[in-house]
């Protein structure tokens, strides 16, 4: 009897040292930033003791840190009851994740206050301030859109749930479309008769930037890499180019509501450049990955990917009614809970206001979802006759003479594309090498650009050449 009383008291002092333990190593967990490892063990201690301020602030954090924003609210409420240091800053984010812009608003407004009493850098908090003034004035302005399905599907394959016309080009992983292989999560855009490309891959930031190729002749330009302002900040991917071909939908990591955000911008054909990037706003975007927008004009259907919400893995699939202009609600006039619900995308139904209407986009995604590809027309070339007529292969041509100065007008431009090669390896050579490299390199590059000036000059003669060949045929 008295062995069993002295095993029982050794195992209650061992259970109550390991108890112990437990909360000390989840508080180390913490402080390294392993928040999942962390968060079972603060979340009963929370429980046990509800009123307990740093409980409630370990555990809320955790729950913020691992993609639990609603859950986090309540425990960091608590937290900032008891006066916990940063659990304001870990509120605010709560609810600017939740979309409780007006809330977080408050929230670092009254902790930067606090930092300035005690004089403490106000930076990281002034800067959060912004972003939810920001994110609060793009609930103000959610798009009224018809959304009428979504489907989850694994992310490494999303792509294929995008069911577009052939008017409206094609969509390709980059390691599919250029034959490669390893991790690459950047996209390509091939414009419907094949012969430009927009795509993304690392440039010289390092970051992921969208450029575009043309094709010559049977090869492909050197990739341009696109204006600054879409390429400015973070990662720039998923490309997809309207086929007015100077509307471009991409997705930026850079600045937005958080992870990626769609982004939209338009060609200026008098000045050679893009207008600055709009952020589309919500529900589209989101705090979470919102990418690869695409319009398919021809079925008159939407369709964009999101990670909101969903596991490791797996992002859903939107599809919507376009709008031909925007339309947004009225915030002023509606409760702050269901327009949070609309830029949530809470509920489809929702966002359906018309039943005809979403009958018969419904029947329009079935069948596009049905459709088979018809065989794709064979394209050499493109070369545009006049404002109604464009030629793909040899055999469009109908006068002799005009076929015959087109063939010599082809082996011009590859030529001239060969020439091009040739001076951006000079460049690169000369960006490389020592002084006396540069001095010897020099001269050949000089040359080369005033051959290359040159051929410019012939192949816009000899094209016009073509033209009127083909017109006085």
């Amino acid at each position: 009897m008295k062995g069993k009383y002295i095993l029982f008291l050794f195992c209650s002092l061992f259970l109550g040292e390991v108890s112990a333990q437990t909360l000390e190593q989840a508080r180390t967990l913490f402080t390294k930033g392993d928040y999942e490892k962390a968060k079972p063990v603060f979340k009963k201690y929370a429980k046990s003791q509800p009123s307990n301020g740093n409980y409630n602030y370990w555990y809320g954090v955790c729950c913020l840190k691992t993609g639990e924003a609603e859950e986090a609210v309540k425990p960091l409420e608590m937290a900032v009851k008891k006066r916990i240091a940063s659990g304001q800053l870990y509120l605010g984010q709560a609810y600017n994740e939740t979309y409780r812009f007006e809330e977080a608003v408050e929230c670092f407004e009254e902790y930067i206050a606090d930092l300035k009493k005690r004089k403490r850098p106000t930076e990281e908090a002034e800067g959060l301030l912004e972003k939810s003034k920001a994110d609060l004035r793009m609930l103000k302005g959610v798009e009224d859109v018809c959304i009428i399905d979504s489907f989850v599907v694994d992310k490494a394959t999303f792509l294929n749930a995008y069911k577009i016309s052939e008017e409206s080009g094609k969509l390709f992983t980059f390691n599919k479309f250029f034959q490669t292989e390893g991790e690459h999560e950047g996209t390509v855009y091939e414009t419907e008769i094949g012969n430009k490309i927009y795509y993304s891959e690392k440039g010289e930031r390092g970051n992921l930037d969208i450029f575009s190729k043309n094709k010559l002749l049977n090869e492909w330009s050197n990739g341009r890499p696109l204006p600054s302002s879409i390429n400015a900040s973070g990662n720039a991917n998923y490309p997809y180019v309207m086929s007015d071909g100077i509307t471009i939908y991409y997705a930026s990591d850079g600045e937005g509501l958080g992870g990626y955000d769609i982004f939209v911008t338009r060609y200026n054909t008098n000045s050679d450049t893009y207008l600055v990037p709009e952020n589309v706003g919500m529900p589209f975007n989101s705090p979470y990955n919102d990418y690869m927008y695409v319009i398919d004009e021809y079925n008159n259907l939407g369709w964009f990917a999101s990670d909101r919400f969903q596991p490791e893995g797996k992002v859903c699939i939107y599809v919507f009614i376009p709008n031909n202009s925007k339309q947004t609600y009225n915030y002023e006039a509606m409760d702050q809970k269901q327009i949070i619900r609309l830029a949530q995308i809470h509920s489809l139904k929702e966002t359906w206001k018309d039943k005809q209407e979403v009958s018969e986009a419904l029947q329009r995604l079935e069948a596009a979802i049905n459709h088979k590809p018809k065989e794709r027309r064979v394209v050499d070339f493109e070369f545009v006759i006049d404002d109604n007529t464009t030629y793909y292969q040899i055999n469009d041509f109908k006068s002799a003479k005009a076929k015959q100065l087109f063939q010599r007008y082809r082996q011009m431009e590859k030529d001239f594309q060969q020439q091009e090669k040739k001076l951006n390896s000079l460049r690169q050579q000369y960006s490389t090498s020592n002084k006396q490299g540069k001095e010897r390199i020099a001269p050949a590059i000089l040359d080369l650009e005033k051959r290359i000036l040159q051929m410019s000059g012939e192949l816009d003669a000899l094209e016009i050449n073509v033209r009127n060949a083909e017109k006085t045929k």
